[in-house]
């Protein structure tokens, strides 16, 4: 099938110059370095022509389906996204596909946690990533359901070799989960993106897919792999539309945060010879020599575990990139005294009832190791002197080492407010009336609550959640120190001849990668929940001794 798939790579005009493709164990197939001279001169790897990139204007192009594809879109029936989901179910299911020598290559199951059964859930119980999982299976059930399969099955009766086909469920999560590992962020021509009678037609995204309860660190926008040349000169900008979709040949770089490689257009050919083509360059061209045999990588950016497993289904040991989510709960909020009044402060502050606390603040607090410059001191000073309403309460003196982001202390003082300091806040609110409809500012908002309330029960409810987060995560799945146990046991007995392969024996493999990918990141979920409780209790402690 690769030799095959490689074959219908150059014969549709790619150019695998100073690179191929080859499996490379658990990760199915990557692309390797195949001279020690591929780093010279311009660095080309890699040529592919944008004709084959499967992009939504490449679906609604196709002699075949693309005319009820086109239909469809400009009725809003589907998004682009979905667009490209389609046409990928009905293409692997289609017996006479032109572009089954790609699709026949494509992995078949995936170990993002979409595709994990029960058990494999059960791994990461108490997190984020089981929460989101539940709901994304939930949702992609009911889009299939609703829409999907009804969708697909008539784009394959408009071909009779297609007509008894039956879709399930099945097709769906594979087109899905393909969209999502293997898609990147192409910058197209604007020929490519509007042609013909499209232009100036919008593209849709965001339907139900890929998004759910999840919160990763990067927008909608960027969730697929992106080139470095994010970048580029504003020149470029204008004359390129960015679009998602899948490139065969490069779509089989795997990731490595240290990548050699990086890939762009080249609308003319001038670099490439090959006009209007996407190609992947190192890095490090001209610069340095890539031994053969090298295996070379791109970056798919800064991800979290947690994004990573639930996107791609692996995971980063040590991930300088992984963060926690911290919320209060909505369902908590409403039952509160006021609520209505504090949920309506929260949305004048422009406040936040979740936030994401990458590990990188963590060099910045109590137990840090870095230190933060004056400047950044000086702006944290102007930044929360206006808060004071009157200057009787003066800038807390951890205001440094505190690493949990403002506008989510905001929200957690509002919620905190007892009777009494409401009173007292809408007392002092009572006095402004600066804009012109006569309703405060989120910033005079911030400052009465400041004034009145002070960080004492901000941070105490701060506290109350980290720990109530640890305890979900411990009672699902046991302790940090249990999960390093487990950890040890798998890396000291990791089974790694694949000389006597069976079909047991490699979903056994599979099931004990996915069992570790979930150790290794609740295990980072509650090293960083320890981690920020330390410096919120540290900050509560402070703020207690300085409280007026």
């Amino acid at each position: 099938k690769l030799q095959c798939f490689l074959q219908w790579l150059q014969a549709n005009g790619a150019d695998l110059r100073g690179c191929t493709i080859r499996a490379c164990g658990r990760k199915g197939f990557g692309v390797y370095a195949t001279a020690p001279d591929a780093a010279a001169a311009d660095g080309v790897v890699m040529a592919v022509p944008l004709d084959l990139a499967v992009t939504p204007m490449r679906v609604l192009q196709d002699p075949l389906v693309g005319p009820r594809c086109r239909a469809l879109f400009e009725d809003g029936g589907v998004d682009d996204r979905l667009l490209v989901m389609l046409f990928l179910m009905a293409e692997r299911l289609r017996p006479t596909s032109l572009w089954k020598p790609y699709l026949d290559v494509l992995p078949s199951t995936f170990g993002s946690s979409v595709w994990f059964d029960d058990e494999e859930l059960a791994e990461v119980e108490g997190t984020t990533l089981h929460r989101a999982t539940v709901m994304q299976k939930k949702s992609l059930q009911a889009l299939f359901n609703d829409k999907v399969k009804a969708l697909v099955e008539e784009l394959l009766h408009i071909d009779e070799a297609g007509s008894s086909i039956e879709v399930r469920f099945e097709d769906f999560l594979w087109a899905n989960s393909i969209f999502w590992t293997r898609a990147l962020n192409i910058p197209l021509p604007h020929s490519y993106v509007f042609p013909g009678s499209l232009d100036g037609q919008q593209i849709r995204t965001g339907e139900v897919l890929g998004d759910s309860d999840l919160t990763t660190q990067q927008e909608t926008d960027t969730t697929t792999k992106n080139s470095s040349c994010d970048e580029n000169s504003e020149s470029h900008n204008m004359e390129s539309i960015w679009v998602e979709g899948l490139v065969p040949g490069i779509d089989f770089c795997n990731h490595n945060v240290k990548a050699l490689a990086t890939w762009e257009v080249d609308s003319e050919g001038n670099l490439t010879g090959i006009p209007a083509s996407m190609y992947l360059i190192l890095a490090q061209a001209g610069k340095s020599s890539v031994e053969t045999g090298t295996e070379i990588y791109i970056n798919y950016g800064n991800k979290g575990n947690e994004e990573l497993l639930y996107l791609y289904g692996f995971v980063v040991d040590n991930n300088p990139d992984d963060y926690l989510m911290v919320h209060y709960p909505v369902e908590a909020l409403r039952q509160l005294q006021s609520a209505d009044i504090k949920m309506k402060l929260i949305e004048m502050q422009k406040a936040e009832l979740r936030c994401l606390l990458p590990t990188s603040l963590l060099d910045r607090g109590f137990f840090g190791t870095s230190t933060s410059s004056g400047e950044d001191d000086d702006n944290k000073k102007k930044h929360f002197s206006s808060y004071s309403w009157s200057g009787q309460r003066k800038v807390p003196s951890y205001l440094q080492k505190n690493v949990f982001p403002q506008e989510f202390l905001s929200t957690l003082r509002t919620i905190a407010m007892q009777e009494h300091e409401l009173e007292q806040v809408a007392s002092l609110l009572g006095e402004v009336g600066s804009s012109e409809d006569g309703e405060p500012s989120d910033a005079e908002i911030k400052s009465a609550i400041w004034e009145v309330c002070g960080d004492n029960g901000a941070l105490g409810l701060l506290v109350d959640l980290l720990r109530v987060k640890m305890a979900e995560l411990e009672e699902g799945t046991g302790t940090e120190a249990s999960d390093s146990q487990l950890l040890e046991k798998f890396d000291s007995n990791d089974p790694d001849d694949s000389s006597s392969a069976t079909v047991e024996s490699i979903e056994a493999t599979k099931s004990r990668v996915n069992r570790r990918s979930c150790i290794v990141y609740r295990r980072g979920q509650k090293q960083l929940t320890r981690m920020f409780l330390r410096e919120a209790e540290r900050l509560l402690e402070l703020s207690a001794e300085e409280q007026i």
